[in-house]
């Protein structure tokens, strides 16, 4: 399956890439009966509808010519969303004075979750604003971590 992730990320990267967009993500997983293959795109300003039109007709285009995955799947493309998940070091760079919610592998002062603004990611430590106070989590004790939508 990683193989499958991994060949439809190249095709989708440069497939972004010229539609300037950004690839945030690729899945493959099983749901019920059927395979989806997902795809999470982005931009600054958001995606739109048109966006992810775009990215689905190149894509197919692609995918057809290349055939990587034999059977039937269904091709979604979409944006990672207000609360998308923060999976590599880039995200959570990238969401440096936004509200976000981390989840840690064992307890830090006797808790696992965290919800503040996140202050500065260095030296492989995330800084957050939790309440009154600053709490630093390593990065490496980092299980989970997303956005929290603002409004």
């Amino acid at each position: 399956m990683s193989k499958v992730v991994d060949l439809v990320r190249d095709l989708a990267e440069s497939v972004v890439r010229e539609l300037d967009l950004e690839l945030f993500d690729v899945e493959y997983v099983k749901e019920g009966a059927d395979w989806y293959l997902r795809v999470y795109i982005d931009k600054p300003q958001g995606v739109t509808l048109d966006d992810c039109e775009a990215v689905s007709q190149a894509l197919s285009g692609e995918l057809d010519r290349v055939d990587p995955i034999e059977g039937q799947y269904l091709l979604e493309i979409s944006s990672p969303g207000l609360e998308r998940p923060l999976r590599h070091e880039e995200d959570i760079k990238k969401s440096i004075g936004k509200l976000v919610q981390i989840t840690t592998y064992a307890p830090i002062d006797g808790k696992k979750k965290f919800e503040g603004r996140l202050l500065a990611f260095e030296n492989e430590e995330l800084v957050l604003e939790e309440g009154k106070g600053q709490q630093t989590i390593a990065y490496g004790q980092v299980a989970k971590a997303r956005l929290i939508a603002e409004f």
